[in-house]
């Protein structure tokens, strides 16, 4: 199963949770003082905000999968349509550790595609390294926006 995945970058955490409870009819599957998140089923959408420093606004779309064949599949579809991506695995970031392709639209909106592994503590650990693949705010590639 394939689940749309929207991340939003918020000023005040506490206000857009209690906007997005009523919108949703539920409250955050996870939530942090930082985060928080809806893995809701109708709609089928993974829904993310933030408050991380980052403008308000779309910080990344993305497409959240069941299985590595499913993320494999993806990349495949990906390549054949000669476009680029940034390839993570076992990353660790937005409290879940991860499989991850990041691309950019032709608009240059960032996407992820990702299969989770499991839940971290930390909201990005892999935002302390310092490489080629540095991270924003929300654990996307420095070289993806």
């Amino acid at each position: 199963m394939k689940r749309l995945h929207i991340h939003i970058s918020v000023n005040d955490l506490s206000e857009s949770i209690d906007f997005y409870n009523a919108i949703f009819g539920a409250k955050p599957s996870t939530q942090h003082e930082d985060y928080a998140k809806w893995s809701l089923t109708n709609p089928s959408v993974n829904f993310a905000i933030s408050k991380r420093g980052n403008e308000s606004g779309i910080n990344h779309l993305g497409i959240q999968v069941d299985s590595e064949k499913e993320l494999s599949e993806i990349q495949e579809n990906l390549e054949k349509a000669n476009i680029l991506a940034a390839k993570q695995e076992n990353a660790s970031c937005c409290y879940a550790n991860s499989n991850k392709h990041w691309t950019l639209d032709p608009q240059g909106v960032v996407w992820e595609s990702f299969h989770t592994l499991g839940n971290i503590e930390m909201y990005g650990e892999d935002s302390n390294t310092s490489n080629s693949l540095e991270k924003s705010a929300c654990c996307i590639p420095s070289d993806m926006g």
